[in-house]
């Protein structure tokens, strides 16, 4: 499976690396937009459990790379108000 790498900015500022096991991140989030937090989380939960899903199908096992990354997410998600924005800065 292809992985991808993408780079987000949090309200704060700080850049941070994250990983998708596949390339469904692309249906779900876009280089260059802004989410509001609340449509961030919507949209990378769904992508990373999708992708995590993928590979269930493949190997047999859920991905817990994708699993850990969506935790880091949503742990860093709390720190902030759902009316702030994350940006999708790019993919790799």
């Amino acid at each position: 499976m292809p992985e991808v790498l993408f780079k987000i900015k949090w309200p704060d500022g700080k850049i941070e690396d994250c990983y998708s096991p596949s390339t469904i991140i692309f249906d779900y989030l876009k280089e260059g937009e802004s989410y509001n937090l609340k449509d961030f989380i919507e949209r990378s939960s769904n992508a990373l459990n999708l992708a995590s899903e993928r590979v269930m199908k493949k190997y047999g096992f859920r991905c817990t790379s994708a699993e850990a990354q969506l935790s880091k997410i949503l742990a860093n998600a709390q720190t902030f108000t759902p009316d702030q924005n994350v940006d999708c800065l790019s993919f790799e």
